[in-house]
């Protein structure tokens, strides 16, 4: 499963092998400082919106891999009944992250 780390000044997404390969993608560091907001998605899979570029999405369990809508990017490991982390970014190639992870709230917590 994904994890969600702050290192330093930066926020780390590090992937597993598998998540690798689903979103044709490695793990992801953005600046601290492009972080606009941070919450807790109860529901993460309808969080994330758009058309799939490349990744993965196994309907009504999974989606991992970039979606990609009018207004902007998300990166996203959703995973049904897992709550994820939604991370707001500015400036980014990615301008939101949605990561599903065992302990939402917490990691969600540290990151404010």
């Amino acid at each position: 499963m994904a994890e969600l780390h702050r290192v330093g000044d930066e926020l780390e997404v590090r992937l597993s092998t598998v998540e690798k390969i689903a979103a044709l993608h490695g793990d992801l560091r953005v600046p601290v400082s492009a972080v606009t907001g941070v919450g807790v998605v109860d529901t993460p899979l309808a969080a994330v919106s758009g058309v799939r570029a490349p990744g993965l999405h196994w309907p009504g369990r999974t989606k991992i891999g970039t979606w990609r809508r009018r207004d902007g990017k998300t990166f996203a490991v959703a995973r049904s009944g897992v709550p994820a982390v939604q991370v707001d970014l500015a400036g980014q190639g990615f301008d939101r992250l949605v990561v599903s992870v065992g302990d939402a709230e917490e990691v969600a917590a540290a990151l404010r």
